[in-house]
């Protein structure tokens, strides 16, 4: 039966799993016309659920400051859970590590501008990321790190 070697990737669910918002100096930070800052700072995690089935999830957290005081501070965790069967072993990481978040980051975006609109904030829109430049970056650091 060849059909139990075939490789299988697929979407069992995209769900957005968490999400936060605050704004610890509103109303009067609300007023300020200053320019704010904005720090984005973006991971992706790799959990297995049980044979085959993995989440992946991508995190974004945008901090976005005048000064030293926080305009709003938004934290989100955007997953997947995939059937992931049958594939070599030396294809595992660049699937969990580009494949998934390729496909639940659009999703974030999304989640993350609406969030921030409903607040009463322009929208920031999270930049398109090149998951395999940010993959062969981890792999590079990670070797590094071993060779010393």
């Amino acid at each position: 039966m060849a059909d139990q070697d075939t490789p299988v990737f697929q979407i069992q669910r995209v769900y957005l799993k968490d999400m936060s918002l605050e704004q610890p100096n509103s109303p009067g930070i609300l007023l300020d016309q200053s320019q704010p800052t904005v720090d984005i700072q973006l991971g992706v995690e790799a959990t297995p659920v049980s044979d085959g089935i993995i989440e992946v999830a991508v995190t974004a957290n945008v901090h976005t400051r005048i000064d030293d005081r926080t305009v709003f501070l938004v934290e989100a965790k955007q997953a997947g859970i995939f059937e992931i069967r049958n594939l070599p072993e030396e294809q595992m990481g660049p699937v969990l590590g580009i494949a998934c978040p390729q496909i639940v980051y659009p999703y974030l975006r999304g989640n993350v501008a609406d969030i921030i609109t409903r607040a009463g904030f322009p929208p920031v829109h999270l930049a398109e990321i090149n998951f395999q430049a940010m993959y062969e970056q981890q792999q590079a650091q990670a070797a590094g790190g071993m060779a010393q």
